[in-house]
């Protein structure tokens, strides 16, 4: 990831500046992570993944292109963290392979980041340092305030950046909550003081800017699943994110009013528990969890699961369980199954086939669509027009969302007074430069996705991942055959092997085609022409793709296997 930097991203601005880059989280959703540099000074601000679309065949995640950050490595002065989601931390694993630079975050936040670290060896060596809301951390000519904000995870905050050239609030993903599970509100009083003092940039989360009004509160939620648990005649199957915290301990506090008892399944929600737990951050009331295998002796009436699953990823529990292949739980006609969690934009369709399985099974299945059963953990129009009123400030740049999400977000604070030539839509690699007087959009930044399969970090590119399509669309074909090193007659083959285009045992017809077509290429080669590996793989090649695709207008990848003796 190493680069060779444009010197007009490294030349000094002619007056004090500060300039924010985002490496990723504008213009998707998720891998959030924005560098903030002042002169020989850059810190991060969160460090976050986002998982694979269907097109990243074989992926495992995708994390920020870091080349920016490590060829400046010694003005690294640290991460500071504004949440514990997987977007937002996920890949500090990966960074702290290439620097050892400090963490900062709220605890829950660096006990999540702590076991991540754990799965990758760098538990023992990463330099954690736990902060709370308005505590102030100095990192070189930065001064940064935590401010309490509220979030679907307990513990978020907001960030006011004290800079040379002025103070810049960064919201993290925000919503205001007037009434939190854990009583922490929103810290209306820090925002209004600093708007009061002067805010040189906000930087606000743009993620839920196309939903009117005011996000309903966490509590409200409690109240309508309430009335689920008191009228469920069976097991009750409840699947959420197992970040969230609060709405587990809403789970937990019903299971224990209605006399049921809990049992958790998937590691994640095991893992978040016991650590919530530990912390103080989730009270688990006596006796309410129980292994699963004690919750199956009692009467369903008495059951509640508490799963992972609830964007019906391939393996969690609740597929599992959809697909009838959970070794410990099978759906059964009267339960009812909670999916407690908005849908994200692109799982809709493996969602959907999760809750048809679930109806087939004879549950009830309620969702978002069809029931009350989940709040978003992000600011709608009227929080995000509060958060503008409240900081007032000299510029704005929307973060945390698609083009879209942005642009309308640029268009909300425009609406409450923002004048336009100050507010910066800009994506990943574009930068923006402020000074005590002006702004102005710099770029390109070197960034970019960096695909992680495995052990592997940035060794599956474009090229690979359109290989991968090709052999999910068309299949492949293998060819071998044996030829004369001397004159390239063929000695012996070919034969074909074919994975994903045709079943060989059916088609053997039209494999003597393939042959006799690979045959004719062959023949057809001009005998003085010096026997060559490679273009005898191009007239097998060749040969191959032509018969298939007049046949069948398919495209499959063809690897000739030619041995010379």
């Amino acid at each position: 990831m190493n680069v060779s930097l444009d010197p007009d991203l490294i030349a000094p601005a002619a007056e004090p500046s500060v300039r924010l880059i985002p490496l990723g989280g504008l213009g998707e959703i998720g891998l959030n992570m924005m560098l903030v540099e002042s002169g020989d000074d850059l810190i991060a601000l969160d460090c976050g993944v986002m998982f694979p679309d269907d097109e990243m065949l074989g992926i495992d995640r995708v994390i920020p292109d870091f080349s920016y950050l490590l060829a400046k490595r010694t003005a690294f002065r640290g991460v500071v963290l504004t949440h514990g989601h997987e977007d937002h931390i996920g890949a500090l694993p990966y960074l702290l392979r290439e620097v050892n630079a400090p963490i900062y975050g709220t605890p829950l936040t660096l006990a999540l980041v702590k076991d991540r670290l754990g799965e990758h060896g760098l538990a023992e060596q990463a330099d954690l340092h736990p902060i709370k809301p308005r505590d102030v951390i100095d990192l070189g000519p930065f001064r940064i305030e935590a401010i309490r904000v509220t979030h679907s995870i307990a513990d978020g905050i907001g960030l006011a950046i004290d800079t040379p050239v002025g103070t810049i609030v960064h919201t993290g993903d925000f919503k205001l909550d007037p009434s939190p599970i854990d009583g922490e509100t929103p810290d209306y009083t820090k925002f209004a003081e600093l708007g009061e003092r002067g805010v040189l940039c906000l930087c606000s989360d743009s993620t839920n800017v196309g939903r009117a009004g005011h996000t309903r509160s966490e509590t409200e939620v409690g109240q309508a699943l309430a009335a689920r648990f008191e009228k469920a005649p069976g097991r009750i199957i409840l699947a959420t994110f197992a970040s969230h915290i609060h709405r587990i301990q809403q789970v937990l506090d019903l299971a224990a009013r209605f006399r049921r008892k809990v049992a958790l399944l998937g590691m994640s929600m095991v893992g978040n528990v016991r650590i919530a737990a530990e912390l103080g951050y989730l009270k688990v009331p006596e006796g309410v969890l129980l292994p699963l295998e004690e919750l199956a002796e009692l009467p369903p009436s008495r059951q509640a699961i508490l799963s992972t699953g609830s964007q019906g990823e391939e393996h969690s529990a609740l597929a599992l369980m959809a697909a009838k292949e959970h070794k410990a739980i099978q759906v059964e006609p009267g339960d009812l199954v909670i999916l407690s969690a908005r849908i994200i934009p692109g799982n809709e369709r493996v969602i959907g086939r999760v809750i048809n399985a679930l109806f087939r099974l004879g549950a009830e299945v309620l969702w978002e669509d069809v029931a009350f059963v989940h709040v978003s953990g992000h600011a709608s129009q009227e929080d995000l027009k509060l958060m503008l009123s409240l900081t007032r400030p000299r510029y704005f740049i929307p973060v945390h969302g698609e083009y879209r999400h942005l642009l309308m977000h640029a268009r909300l604070a425009e609406g409450v007074g923002v004048p336009r030539e100050r507010i910066f839509v800009i994506e990943d690699g574009l930068g923006v430069e402020l000074t005590k007087t002006a702004g102005r959009v710099l770029g390109r930044f070197p960034t970019g996705r960096v695909l992680v399969d495995g052990k592997g970090v940035g060794d599956v590119g474009s090229v690979v991942l359109r290989d991968r399509q090709l052999l999910a669309q068309d299949g492949m074909v293998v060819v071998a055959l044996t030829v004369d090193k001397n004159t390239g007659d063929l000695l012996a083959g070919p034969e074909i092997a074919s994975r994903g285009f045709v079943y060989v045992k059916e088609s053997e017809e039209l494999l003597e085609e393939v042959k006799t077509a690979i045959r004719d290429a062959l023949a057809r080669r001009e005998p003085a022409t010096p026997v060559d590996r490679e273009l005898l793989g191009s007239l097998v090649k060749g040969a191959v793709r032509r018969l298939i695709n007049q046949r069948f207008q398919r495209k499959p990848v063809v690897l000739p296997v030619i041995l010379e003796v």
